[in-house]
């Protein structure tokens, strides 16, 4: 799986850190993190505000300001970067630890100082191409705002510097000081190998992609190094030791993928994502479905499935929707007898089951990388996770068809109508979002902020539930969660350039459209690479790395690219959310707080369903399409 682990206070540190820091790197680490974490918390309410401004602006003095977005992008980059750096003070980049688990305590610390070595060569790498890169910004003007690009490149040195000192504090933490000074040579001897013997494997050619893109990326992520690091080497190493290309198109082309106006939309649905959490609005919505479907055999199973379908996308991370709906249902499952295990395999099939449902963050970054529309992946998103959700009320009717309900009260109407009533100022705000979208009336970043300001005013005036101290943690959690994504959507759009530009695209596309069987055979290939590569990698890198190759080849063999799309992100939620690998799965256990081991038996079934609703969705494009054929 992937995970992290996190410390938000260093001083509780305690006495480990004090036998493995000197106590003046204690004090500047602190001061580090404490300086990036407001700076950054900082910068995503600017985020937030300019777009409120944005949208009154445009849509209500009809006065737009063009250099808001301009400002809106710089500011972007540097707050996906300082995420980045409070991500990597936290220990919370993701990574895929299922082979380490399974291994012994020495075998886990050794894979550990790995990826703290791959980590620290990286950003030596990176360091000085940055620099370089935000020297020669320096002297381009932008269009908007007529300042210096070096503003915005600068965020790239200042961020790699500070996740650089915070890995070594990092690495001294967790392998003492010998096992830094380990980490730190080989990194340094890898530094050095790039400087004196660069273009060394160049004469390779094309072998040169299964060394650096198959090899080492594959053996980088099976081993838990942190996955953005694990592109970082694969794509750094490719540049510098296969091509004559300098690391500064690199740091350019990560620059350019993190600062993409439309990821705006990441760090502010996770946000929001946080606010309706605290707020009390994934309660209330619970609490009115179970007082109508309570009293059915696995009545409360659908009520998870509906509950997660209603949340699902607003909050722009998985593990938030599964946060806001799992603490609040399961205490009741509990209480009417559903094994704990079934509860966790439940949750993690919801999971696959939503990640269509818009404002997906993977539709998003299909749109951007793919050339998609957006709005038509809005619009579209809803109907294939509905027929998603219907396979899973079916296996969920088969699972408890014997139970019995014998001593379940079912809620009186009163009960229905009072909960509905509590519910309503809840319920709107998903169909608002959606809505707006879908109808034109705002981008997906703007209506972000529009259901910020909804939620910020239901919490203080209907639910009276806003606890102003969590405000700034949860902008810090924002930014390092989206920090943390989009630090891999910029080695993945690096990455994506250097395969370009090996040919590979060229072949992935000829190697594609010469498959026997034509569309059938192209989807079925696609499906079974999608939910291989969405157990290992998760969604956005993937499609960062695959979509600008494959979509053109689905276009070609006449696939619609909305169709392609939906096949595509469910069967990446299919490889998430189902074990061996599926970090969703993991997610899901950890939320449910039930043994991976013990939700392990009940998921297949549900696994099956979500196959069984992928093959309809396959074979029936129009429950892709048909909603864009209406309008």
């Amino acid at each position: 799986m992937m995970s992290g682990h996190t410390f938000h206070n260093l001083e509780d540190t305690g006495a480990e850190a004090q036998l493995r820091l000197w106590p003046w790197t204690i004090l500047i680490e602190k001061a580090a993190v404490s300086a990036t974490e407001w700076t950054a918390a900082g910068l995503l309410l600017a985020e937030i505000l300019i777009l409120i401004m944005g949208v009154a602006l445009r849509y209500v003095f009809h006065a737009p300001l063009i250099w808001l977005d301009e400002l809106a992008s710089i500011l972007l980059l540097w707050l996906v970067v300082l995420g980045a750096v409070i991500a990597t003070a936290r220990a919370e980049h993701m990574r895929m630890t299922a082979l380490a688990d399974r291994l012994s305590v020495p075998a886990r610390a050794l894979l550990s100082r790995a990826g703290t070595t791959a980590t620290l060569a990286v950003l030596l790498l990176l360091l000085p191409a940055s620099v370089s890169y935000t020297i020669e910004e320096h002297v381009v003007r932008t269009p908007a705002l007529d300042i210096a690009g070096s503003w915005k490149a600068a965020a790239l040195p200042t961020g790699i510097a500070l996740m650089l000192l915070l890995a070594l504090f990092q690495g001294a933490r967790q392998h003492g000081k010998s096992g830094l000074l380990w980490a730190g040579a080989i990194s340094i001897a890898f530094f050095g190998l790039a400087l004196l013997f660069p273009h060394a494997l160049a004469p390779l050619g094309r072998q040169n992609i299964v060394i650096f893109f198959y090899v080492v990326l594959l053996v980088s992520v099976l081993l838990a190094v942190p996955i953005a690091f694990a592109f970082g080497m694969a794509t750094c190493g490719y540049m510098v030791f296969a091509t004559p290309a300098p690391l500064l198109i690199t740091v350019s082309r990560m620059g350019e993928g993190m600062s993409h106006i439309i990821f705006l939309s990441v760090p502010i649905f996770i946000f929001l994502g946080l606010l309706i959490e605290m707020t009390g609005m994934g309660r209330v919505m619970v609490r009115f479905l179970a007082s109508l479907l309570g009293h059915i055999r696995g009545g409360l199973g659908y009520v998870l499935i509906g509950a997660m379908y209603l949340v699902s996308g607003i909050s722009g991370s998985k593990a938030a929707d599964m946060a806001a709906v799992a603490p609040v249902l399961f205490p009741e499952l509990k209480a009417r007898g559903y094994k704990p295990g079934e509860m966790a395999a439940l949750l993690s099939a919801t999971g696959a089951q939503t990640e269509t449902i818009p404002p997906s963050l993977v539709l998003i970054t299909i749109g951007s990388v793919a050339g998609v529309s957006i709005t038509a992946l809005f619009t579209s998103g809803l109907l294939p996770a509905l027929v998603c959700g219907i396979c899973l009320c079916i296996a969920l009717a088969w699972q408890f068809r014997n139970i019995d309900l014998s001593q379940i009260e079912r809620a009186n109407r009163r009960v229905i109508w009072t909960s509905f009533v509590a519910s309503v100022p809840a319920l709107i705000l998903p169909f608002l979002v959606r809505t707006f979208v879908v109808e034109g009336v705002a981008t997906a970043t703007e209506v972000s902020t529009i259901a910020i300001a909804y939620t910020v005013l239901i919490g203080l005036f209907v639910y009276r539930e806003f606890d102003w101290r969590r405000v700034k943690p949860m902008l810090v959690d924002s930014a390092a969660l989206s920090g943390a994504i989009l630090l891999i959507v910029g080695f993945a759009t690096a990455m994506g350039w250097g395969l370009t530009q090996s040919g590979f695209s060229h072949d992935l596309l000829e190697t594609m459209t010469a498959l026997p069987g034509g569309v059938m055979t192209f989807m079925a290939a696609s499906v079974l690479l999608f939910v291989v590569l969405g157990s290992i990698l998760e969604g956005i890198p993937v499609i960062v790395l695959f979509g600008p190759l494959l979509f053109p080849v689905a276009r070609q063999l006449g696939v619609h690219e909305v169709h392609y799309a939906m096949v595509v992100v469910i069967a990446m939620g299919i490889g998430l959310f189902t074990p061996p690998f599926g970090v969703g799965f993991y997610t899901a256990c950890a939320i449910a707080r039930v043994s991976p081991k013990e939700a392990m038996r009940h998921i297949w079934l549900y696994s099956a369903a979500l196959l069984l609703a992928l093959l309809v969705i396959v074979l029936v494009p129009w429950l892709s399409t048909g909603f864009l054929k209406a309008r």
